[in-house]
């Protein structure tokens, strides 16, 4: 809107066409989102509060997060919310990368509210079962890769390229929409996994969501894509101001979810934020770079196979408790220290998924 909005106002003074540069709608969209949290939170803590919308926890989780029941849940629909009013805002609606990425993450969203509502209304942790919730992932999941597929305007769109690497390359075809549906699915669940700590997976989110839009900008800028030996992808760049919204909403969020936490995001928030990161990842072709950021939510999940796996085989835990910040917990680590800790292996390696613009 603001796009259309400097476009016109150009015929009475130059100035505005300040708003045509992506950097400048970056930074209003950032803010957007931030203040947009910080306005509308309180508010949205008191309804859920009001409403006794509050967190229902398992019995076979550690035992000090029983204290936390009843805290508001589903305070990730502020995300979202905040994450859509500033990319409409502020993003170029012309653009069919933006609106895949926004209705991806707010399908996946959707399914969230869905399943936190459920818990909210029966009273229990369940929520969706694990075989409706998966069967509405895929739908999403495999829609949006299936779109991408359709209109990939040439084989560097649907081909996965190797980080560190200039002329390691797999051209996928077909492949390519089962691949983005395993990307999408995945990251939407690993994210989901995180989401057990005041904090822990908001603040990952932030830091590998405005780096991919630092991908987004070099990538959809011909000359940079050149420079750097990436992928150039025609419009993506557009696609950094929903990146950067992502971490505004969530810095907001962050506020208020910070330990001890006022509100949780609930599977309504956790869903949506690795769906979106899952098909940004697709979009600027750099999903095995969202591998290296994104490794907690890899290491979280890994965690869980591998203690299924374990347990089935031997019938002997490999970790005191999955995932694996619950691990730390049970060993005594107190919980501003995982998180803490988890984030700053975080930015440790969104610096290393950084390096691979230039280190080729």
């Amino acid at each position: 809107m603001l796009l259309w909005l400097g476009e016109y106002l150009m015929q009475y003074y130059s100035g505005f066409n300040v708003l045509q540069y992506i950097t400048v709608r970056a930074i209003l969209s950032v803010l957007t989102a931030l203040i947009f949290s910080f306005v509308f939170g309180p508010g949205m803590i008191r309804r859920l509060s009001i409403h006794q919308i509050g967190q229902q926890i398992r019995d076979d989780g550690p035992q000090s997060h029983l204290a936390k029941a009843g805290t508001p849940t589903m305070g990730g629909t502020l995300i979202i919310v905040a994450v859509a009013v500033a990319t409409l805002l502020c993003a170029d609606l012309r653009n069919e990368y933006v609106w895949v990425a926004l209705l991806t993450t707010l399908a996946f969203g959707v399914i969230g509210f869905v399943d936190d509502y459920k818990k909210l209304k029966y009273g229990n942790s369940k929520g969706l079962s694990a075989r409706q919730k998966y069967l509405w992932q895929t739908v999403c999941g495999l829609a949006a890769a299936g779109f991408l597929y359709a209109t990939a305007a040439g084989d560097a769109n649907t081909t996965l390229y190797f980080p560190f690497f200039k002329d390691w390359a797999i051209p996928l075809g077909a492949l390519f929409i089962v691949w983005g549906y395993l990307v999408i699915v995945g990251a939407s669940n690993a994210v989901n996994l995180t989401d057990g700590l005041d904090g822990l997976a908001i603040g990952p989110c932030v830091m590998v969501a405005c780096a991919l839009g630092v991908f987004a900008y070099v990538a959809g800028h011909v000359e940079f894509a050149q420079y750097l030996a990436i992928p150039y992808v025609a419009g993506v760049g557009e696609v950094a101001i929903f990146c950067v919204a992502i971490g505004g909403a969530g810095l907001g969020f962050l506020w208020f979810n910070t330990y001890p936490a006022q509100v949780f995001m609930g599977d309504v928030g956790a869903l949506a934020l690795g769906a979106a990161l899952g098909v940004i990842a697709l979009l600027v072709r750099q999903e095995l770079v969202l591998l290296i950021m994104g490794g907690i939510f890899v290491a979280e999940t890994v965690s869980v196979m591998l203690q299924v796996a374990s347990f089935k085989l031997t019938q002997r835990r490999i970790f005191r408790m999955a995932p694996l910040h619950h691990h730390y917990e049970l060993k005594g680590w107190p919980e501003p220290k995982i998180i803490v800790r988890f984030w700053i292996i975080t930015l440790i390696l969104v610096l290393i998924g950084l390096a691979t613009l230039k280190l080729r």
